[in-house]
């Protein structure tokens, strides 16, 4: 490469139903062109490819191949789109949902390609939102708390079934042979990295926040075996695995992977990492104050901080987890978008859609539309966002979603905004709880497709009294990654200093209006006196959960 010449890097953030390539320069993070590729399979959820095999519910399953695609298919049309020569392209970084766990041979083959495994659906990638280990992490959670484990505190006292331990538990015990023959439980964000490097290196921010690594080490074999009689050696025998600091190389492109892509062999593939997390860096918000919110299907926040606390209901504290040197803090909303577009689709009547298309809207834009006309308050309504359970600060998928105030008179506009208001709510709670932890928030830094809705993001900067930044980027987490890559590639001697010259934020864009804040804060009253009811009193929402299964088992028996 001649003196002088620009240099690129790749980005390639997997999310849940697609994946999205980013060509970014070194020099500023100017993104020179993108390209998306969406999952053939989806999210496998009602039944397996394949056999046609139904599902319990609370399943969420992916296809790996379809990971391979995005490889295939979005790098080189991201390459392409930019107009760049790749043979400038110095090296490659990938993100991707968490916990999404691969079971592999010890080659990485996943257990799913095997064709005398195909038919079996632990043998598939467990996606994040599968949330049928429940009761494992249940389980977890009780004997972590009877035996005084020093690491529970390090997760707000519970540990989400999202989780590596709780699904890779519920594997062990729902089909044994399966498990038996897997020889790794791998994170898709390691495993992504190791066919494009062809070396298994697990990533820190996967294995603090998801794998329960504190302090150099995981569960002791005595407190898995207490779990489940043989579980004993799941982190020796399964998951244990060198860890990658974040911005570090984990090899370098191999030719197979290079044909893939289009890319040049050898250059540098960086350590994975997750898609919230390698997101702060993109948002130039890698300093203590500074939450970053990456809000779309669900939300996950993130940022770092000098010292350690123990936050009710995080959902982990790792060290190095997002910038190496920081205690790196993580906290989450389980549905957000999804919950916005679960009501578009389900509850909002036709006659809505024919007048938003007149007006050449979508069905989002126009009740945001008309939400946005509302008074504080004139809809009557407060909502739980807990559609898909709540991970912070309750980490309790059996709670579900509710609506209170409904009448004759409730419109969809008027429950559509009460369900905008209650993610800021939900929000909040977790705002507070770091602060009253000893975390302090000054800024709130917003990622993710739903910036866009500029009712929904003042409403958060009123409901939380804060600043709201947002970053300058329709691809967050993609340009952290080619940030990441930038650093394991050498361009730059860590991630803060790639961040600044790389990175993309506009400041304060919302900032509170205290007259709407004391509104809210009336509204906020009732919401948290529902969501410590229901939350952390009556079982209801649990009961209601239980039937539903006992009922859908029994008509699949019928």
């Amino acid at each position: 490469m001649s003196a002088g010449q620009e240099q690129y890097t790749i980005g390639v953030d997997y999310g849940t139903l697609s994946g999205r390539a980013v060509v970014v320069r070194v020099s500023d993070g100017a993104e020179l062109g993108s390209a998306v590729h969406a999952y053939e399979h989806a999210v496998v959820d009602t039944a397996l490819p394949g056999t046609g095999e139904a599902l319990p519910p609370e399943w969420a399953l992916q296809v790996p191949e379809d990971y391979r695609q995005v490889l295939r298919i979005a790098v080189p049309a991201a390459v392409s789109a930019a107009g760049i020569d790749p043979a400038h392209v110095i090296g490659i970084a990938t993100d991707f949902t968490a916990c999404t766990m691969v079971p592999t041979l010890a080659d990485g083959t996943p257990l799913c390609e095997l064709p005398e495994l195909a038919g079996r659906p632990h043998a598939f990638v467990k996606l994040w939102k599968h949330h049928a280990a429940q009761p494992h992490a249940d389980r977890i959670n009780r004997l972590a708390e009877e035996r005084g484990e020093a690491w529970l505190p390090r997760y707000g006292g519970l540990i989400s079934s999202e989780w590596e331990f709780a699904k890779g538990l519920q594997l062990f015990e729902e089909d044994r042979d399966l498990y038996d023959r897997m020889e790794h439980w791998v994170e898709a964000a390691d495993w992504i990295v190791w066919q494009l490097c062809g070396e298994y290196v697990r990533n820190a921010c996967s294995a603090g926040y998801k794998g329960i690594l504190q302090d150099g080490a995981y569960p002791s074999t005595d407190f898995l075996e207490a779990l489940a009689p043989g579980f004993g050696g799941f982190v020796a025998d399964k998951l244990a695995h060198p860890v990658g600091e974040l911005g570090a190389a984990a090899g370098r492109l191999t030719a197979e992977a290079a044909a893939w892509t289009g890319l040049p062999e050898g250059i540098a593939v960086a350590v994975g990492n997750v898609d919230a997390h390698v997101t702060a860096p993109a948002a130039q918000a890698v300093d203590p104050g500074q939450m970053v919110a990456i809000m779309g299907t669900s939300t996950c926040h993130v940022m770092s901080a000098d010292v350690l606390r123990e936050v009710p209901g995080m959902c982990g504290v790792v060290d190095g987890g997002i910038i190496a040197g920081r205690w790196g803090y993580e906290a989450g909303q389980s549905g957000v978008g999804d919950i916005f577009g679960w009501f578009v689709d389900n509850a909002v009547p036709a006659s809505y859609a024919e007048t938003a298309a007149a007006a050449g809207e979508s069905v989002h834009e126009h009740l945001t539309r008309l939400a946005a006309q509302q008074a504080i308050g004139e809809h009557g309504l407060v909502a739980l966002d807990w559609h898909s359970g709540n991970r912070s600060v309750l980490v309790d998928h059996e709670l579900s979603g509710l609506v209170v105030g409904l009448t004759l008179a409730t419109r969809p506009e008027d429950v559509y905004r009460a369900l905008l208001e209650a993610t800021a709510f939900g929000t909040r709670v977790i705002v507070e709880t770091f602060r009253d932890s000893g975390v302090p928030v000054e800024e709130f830094v917003v990622a993710g497709g739903l910036q866009k809705n500029a009712l929904l993001m003042q409403i958060y900067s009123d409901v939380t009294r804060l600043p709201l930044s947002v970053i300058d980027s329709d691809q967050g987490p993609a340009l952290g990654s080619a940030i990441h890559a930038a650093v394991a590639a050498g361009a730059y001697p860590d991630v803060p200093t790639a961040a600044k010259a790389m990175g993309k934020v506009r400041k304060a864009v919302y900032v509170p209006d205290e007259t709407r804040a004391q509104a809210y804060d009336r509204l906020f009253a009732e919401y948290r006196e529902l969501h410590d009811h229901f939350g952390r009193g009556v079982t209801a929402m649990r009961r209601l959960k239980a039937i539903r299964r006992e009922a859908v088992a029994g008509k699949e028996q019928s």
